[in-house]
């Protein structure tokens, strides 16, 4: 889903970018093998009233076993689940510290 968005970024720079973070940080790749399973879970979350394509963002990082999903989007962090933790940025790097110290 993500490579499918950033395929879609009209700004080649930022695509790149994306594309290059995504090759050196994933460790977990939902092909389309996974489709069907990925959009079920999609649908049940979507019924909170998340958006289709974050909704697939929130359940390949749940078929990853994610413990965090992290993001800016003040709506979709309002998806509660004890399946995953949703998280800023800001709050995932104290959390990580927090298990540092």
């Amino acid at each position: 889903m993500l490579r499918y968005e950033c395929s879609n970024n009209p700004f080649e720079m930022r695509r790149n970018a994306i594309f290059d973070f995504i090759n050196k940080n994933t460790y977990a790749y939902i092909g389309d093998e996974r489709k069907l399973l990925i959009e079920t879970k999609a649908a049940e979350i979507m019924k909170t009233g998340i958006k289709f394509k974050d909704a697939c963002h929130v359940a390949s990082a749940l078929y990853a076993k994610c413990k965090y999903f992290i993001s800016t989007d003040i709506r979709l962090l309002k998806y509660k689940t004890e399946e995953i933790k949703m998280v800023t940025p800001i709050e995932f790097v104290i959390k990580m510290e927090e298990k540092i110290i």
